[in-house]
Formats: C-alpha cells, structure tokens, sequence
C-alpha cells in the first residue's frame, strides 16, 4: 500500500484496491462508496455547514500521497465530483469556499483532475481574488484568498492550458495588483508572486503578454527579504 503508483492523465476509470476482508471501523471512512456520498451531499445540500465538512472530509482524504487519497482523487472525476466542488467557489459563505479551494487543491494532484480544474474552475477561482471590475467586490479574508491563490498555483504548475486560462480571464490584472497594490498582507502578496513567477515561467506566454503591456517586473516578487523568509513553508493547510 505504500508503494507510489503514478497518475496516469489519462484514465478516467479506477478500480479500488480489491478487500479480503469486509472495512471495519475508520476504514469505512475512505472506502469507494464515500465518494457518491460526500458528492451527494455537495450536488444535494443547501446548509453551509454540511458543505463545508463535506468539502473538508474529500480535502483530508486527496491529502499526501497515501493509497487511498490516490484512488479517491480519481473516482472523484470518475463520480463527476470535481464540478460540484468547482461550483461551491461561487457561495455566500466564505468557510465554504475556502473548503472547496483547499478540496480542488489537493484533487489537482491528479494530473487529469489537474487539466479539468484548469478548464473548468480557474474562472470561479479568479472571481473570488480581490480586486477587478466585478460587482459587488468580494471581501475574503486573508487565511482564504491565501488558500485560493495556493490552488491556483498548483492547477496551472506544468499545465500551460491552466496559466492561458488565468490570462483570459483577468486572473494577472488581479495578480499584479495584489502583488503590487501595497494594502495587501505578506502572505497574499507571497502567494500571487508565486502564481505570477509560475507563469511568467511559461516562455510561450511572454510575448502575449508583453503585447499586452505587462513586463518582468511584474511578475516578480514585491515583498521584502525578511518578509520572504518569514516562516519558510508556503504551504498554509494542514491537509497537504
């Protein structure tokens, strides 16, 4: 069970690991019939709090690389769980689009469920960023624009498609104002900087963007030494 088995993109079908004997105690916490269960509950319930623990428990259970959060990665794109939770971006309660961002964050581990957030959820994930022209501005606190810039960067890290999306849909206007704005705290500044260094690492996306009007400048850190070495981990969740 502790062997590593690589994601394949390409497989949209998983088989759970076959049981000689029947799930007993927390095992039945992360068996294959969970999911339609935690999914049920997202596509079903109107309570925030129910969607915020359901989101939560599938986040927990993507965490790390152990056997299960592997298999359960996949049979969440396989139940067509991954829009449910791409949905919950755009609720009224905050607890419960922070759960769902964490949830795509460690799903996106997955290199198919990877390329899918990146068509399908960069768009709810760049609304709920401060800033733009939206109406009415979102007003998120820190601890959840920090998760969900964290997010971004994992879906569009070695996914081109995922960093095109983000530029069409006014994700570095928002980016480089964060960065750059001053009224925004050091962990959010960090966190966009990491986003915009991971797409300016995108050679084929820098003569778009300086024709856009962008420049290197932008896309670099904007935060002081000490800043920067504050803390040393930029992970924020204790789920991954």
């Amino acid at each position: 069970e502790g062997k590593k088995v690589p994601e394949d993109p390409g497989v949209d079908t998983v088989d759970f690991p076959k049981r000689t004997t029947p799930a007993k105690g927390y095992e039945l916490l992360f068996q294959p019939e969970v999911v339609r269960i935690y999914i049920s509950l997202l596509k079903e319930s109107k309570t925030p709090a129910i969607l915020e623990a359901s989101a939560g428990a599938i986040q927990n259970l993507c965490a790390g690389s152990w056997t299960y959060g592997r298999y359960i990665r996949s049979a969440l794109r396989q139940e067509k769980g991954l829009s449910a939770i791409a949905d919950l971006l755009g609720h009224d309660s905050e607890r419960v689009v922070k759960a769902a961002s964490g949830a795509l964050r460690n799903l996106a581990v997955d290199l198919r469920n990877k390329e899918l957030i990146g068509k399908h959820a960069i768009p709810n994930l760049v609304k709920n960023l401060p800033g733009g022209q939206q109406s009415p501005a979102k007003n998120l606190s820190e601890d959840t624009v920090v998760s969900i810039l964290n997010t971004i960067n994992e879906v569009i890290v070695d996914n081109l498609e995922a960093a095109k999306k983000l530029r069409e849909t006014q994700g570095i206007e928002k980016l480089v104002l964060i960065n750059k704005s001053g009224n925004r705290s050091e962990r959010e500044v960090r966190a966009a900087a990491l986003v915009l260094q991971t797409v300016w690492g995108y050679k084929e996306l820098r003569k778009p963007l300086e024709k856009e009007g962008w420049k290197k400048s932008d896309f670099q850190v904007n935060v002081s030494n000490s800043s920067r070495t504050q803390g040393g981990n930029s992970f924020d969740d204790s789920t991954l």
